[in-house]
């Protein structure tokens, strides 16, 4: 599978966001898909997955409500809804999907990954 992270873009402090991954090559509702996120300087982080099916959802510590993670399979594609956001989650985002069901926040579960999005919030 193939994946393409887009929506990412310079944002005030307590602006929301939605970034999107889009994918092709196959369908991603039998895969476990996820978000990371990688600060200059910093090792990539684990945002938000869902495992496949869609059955459960997992978030890092540090979302605490602000980000939501969805999966709309008739358009093969997985969002990130970002709320509240503060100059610490400036980050290049990446989504990654997993063909694993017990998939989860480690980044070596996963092996394929799109490209990645830069998102900037200023304060």
């Amino acid at each position: 599978v193939q994946l393409q992270a887009s929506g990412g873009g310079l944002v005030q402090a307590g602006d929301p966001l939605r970034l999107s991954c889009a994918a092709s090559g196959d369908t991603i509702s039998e895969y476990s898909m996820a978000w990371f996120r990688q600060a200059p300087g910093k090792e990539r982080e684990f945002v938000a997955s869902f495992s496949a099916r869609g059955e459960r959802t997992f978030y890092g510590g540090f979302v605490k409500g602000r980000f939501t993670i969805s999966r709309d399979n008739a358009k093969n594609t997985v969002h990130l809804q970002m709320n509240s956001l503060k100059p610490e989650d400036s980050a290049v985002y990446y989504c990654a999907a997993s063909e694993s069901n017990k998939a989860r926040s480690r980044t070596y579960d996963y092996r394929y990954w799109g490209q990645g999005t830069l998102v900037t919030v200023s304060s």
